[in-house]
């Protein structure tokens, strides 16, 4: 897997960067009123650059092969509307596109605390799914989530134990997971991830391509709009 060092330079050529102003262009400007409304209040500091996000390691949530040419990383909260929509574009893409070994996705923890309270405490119990579960847990966790939540802080919080029942966890043990808060830090270390990678609302989402460059997008796109990308990122 080709994952971004610090000290390597934006790789992506111009043909990437006129397809993704094309694609991802219009649609950040049609997601732009999107993240006014999921209020996010997240400032990147000017030194903020999607070269800067953390490699990937054994410890991320990979759907795909650790292989793959190419790897999406997604920043997403838990109760946005719209990662709840392209969580559903990305399993269409894994599902095309991952058997191959083409793409893997990773999936990193963004909650946007001042609109969306609960996410935190979700992210927190996706991970502790995945302790319990391993990585199989993590992802039917958040599909659980995603199935379940109206978005915009709209969920049952007594429903978190429901779901790790729903997907065969050990309900006390996921409880006292839940209750001892072990993996704060870890959910606060994606979110300054994301924020120093350039994400200032969600989904944020990178594309990292075979030889190591990085292409940031932000909102919801289509399955359509992500594979246009892909079939850049492929060539690059």
């Amino acid at each position: 897997m080709n994952t971004p060092q610090n000290n390597i330079p934006y790789l992506i050529p111009g043909a990437i960067i006129i397809a993704g102003l094309i694609v991802a262009g219009a649609v950040f400007v049609s997601q732009k009123g999107d993240t006014k409304k999921d209020g996010s209040k997240n400032t990147p500091p000017q030194s903020a650059s999607a070269e800067n996000v953390k490699p990937i390691t054994a410890n991320d949530h990979l759907l795909g092969s650790p292989s793959a040419a190419v790897t999406i990383i997604e920043f997403s909260d838990l109760e946005c509307p719209f990662c709840k929509v392209f969580h559903q574009t990305m399993k269409q893409i894994v599902d095309v596109y991952g058997k191959d070994g083409q793409v893997a996705w990773v999936y990193r923890h963004f909650p946007l605390d001042s609109i969306h309270p609960k996410s935190r405490k979700e992210s927190e119990a996706s991970e502790c799914a995945a302790e319990q579960g391993g990585n199989v847990a993590f992802w039917n966790y958040v599909d659980g989530v995603f199935a379940i939540t109206p978005s915009n802080n709209g969920l049952d919080m007594n429903q978190l134990p429901v779901i790790a029942k729903n997907i065969g966890l050990d309900v006390d043990v996921f409880q006292s997971c839940l209750d001892s808060g072990k993996y704060a830090s870890h959910i606060s270390e994606n979110l300054s991830d994301a924020i120093a990678s350039g994400g200032t609302g969600t989904p944020y989402s990178i594309i990292i391509t075979p030889k190591g460059g990085v292409f940031p997008f932000s909102g919801a796109l289509t399955f359509e709009q992500v594979k246009g990308l892909l079939e850049q990122a492929f060539k690059n």
